[in-house]
């Protein structure tokens, strides 16, 4: 079996920070390859794979802002859909464009959603459903408009994680800096729990930043720890005594919880989207509703298992177990079953 895999182009794959798109795709192709499939990444020119890397686009926009990014993304796609017929399966990452070439070639394409940016793109999912093959990363981020051909959860390399088994003495917050993540609602939970709070991320929204999390950065009880990368990543979520995740919108899955798990760290987080799906209460962490329930929370922390976590995270998060998953998807659609 042949698989092209479509990533983003905005960031390297795997990315070198932040880049959830991009780190799937490449855990869905190193999965991939691991388990014996020839895959070619479409991916940017500077992305890493065990597999056969194709691009046109050698750096990625997100950090060139010479490039226009249409002009990219146009270019990218065009070059994987104009090499369609080389494949057996056409594996989308890439959001809703893609699906547009869709009718003009012949190779199934199966488009993993990973999230709805608006409302107003899903006519675009609707139009090409028929002949498209769609996968959900959570129950709780599927459209009743459309339909799926299965939920797969998001996998990780569980080998890029150590686990500790020591309590840590800090709280951490780990994700892009925006509103809708809850960084300041961070900084109360942890004001308020008495805590420690280092805070982690791409800063997506600038004016948030400097008008409301900026102000209470003091590199004592509060600090910011810049965007970082996986080692960096792997550290901090290892020395956290729970990650923090009070979001503010549905959010479809949420891959620094996993990796928390990996590290054996527990979560705690508002109860909205894929959360119930990747928390189990009081097990792997908190499920709550506001931000005195989550202060309230963390005195039962050293009451979580680390290892469950751990356990949980490698029974159901795996890049293998997604791997295989996904090729079960693959042979149903060739088969024509």
């Amino acid at each position: 079996m042949k698989v092209a895999i479509l990533s983003p182009v905005v960031w390297r794959t795997p990315p070198r920070k932040y880049g959830p798109w991009e780190q799937v795709a490449s855990n869905i192709a190193e999965g991939l390859i691991d388990r014996g499939i020839d895959v070619t990444l479409f991916a940017t020119g500077d992305s890493i794979t065990k597999g056969k890397l194709n691009y046109i686009i050698e750096k990625p926009f997100g950090e060139n802002p010479s490039l226009d990014a249409k002009v990219c993304e146009c270019l990218h796609i065009s070059r994987l859909m104009e090499r369609a017929g080389e494949f057996d399966i056409i594996h989308n990452n890439y959001d809703f464009l893609p699906l547009t070439y869709s009718r003009l070639i012949k190779t199934p394409m199966v488009t993993t959603i990973h999230g709805f940016s608006s409302p107003k793109i899903i006519p675009v999912y609707k139009k090409y459903n028929d002949i498209n093959y769609y996968v959900s990363i959570s129950n709780s981020d599927r459209s009743p408009e459309l339909e799926y051909i299965a939920t797969i959860y998001n996998g990780i390399n569980e080998k890029e994680f150590t686990y500790n088994d020591k309590h840590g003495d800090y709280l951490l917050f780990f994700g892009r800096i925006h509103p809708e993540k809850g960084t300041y609602e961070c900084i109360q939970i942890a004001r308020k729990a008495g805590m420690k709070l280092i805070i982690s991320g791409l800063i997506q929204d600038e004016i948030y930043f400097k008008e409301k999390i900026e102000p209470h950065i003091n590199n004592d009880d509060i600090i910011y720890a810049g965007n970082s990368g996986p080692g960096k990543r792997n550290e901090l979520l290892g020395g956290a005594c729970a990650l923090l995740h009070p979001i503010f919108f549905e959010e479809p899955f949420g891959l620094s919880i996993v990796e928390s798990y990996f590290c054996g760290t527990p979560v705690i987080a508002f109860k909205r989207g894929s959360m119930p799906e990747l928390i189990i209460n009081g097990k792997t962490g908190f499920l709550v509703k506001d931000i005195n329930e989550a202060v309230d929370s963390i005195k039962d922390i050293p009451k979580i298992s680390r290892k469950d976590c751990t356990i949980f995270a490698e029974n159901n998060f795996t890049r293998s177990k997604m791997a295989g998953k996904y090729i079960d998807v693959y042979e149903k659609i060739i088969s024509g079953k």
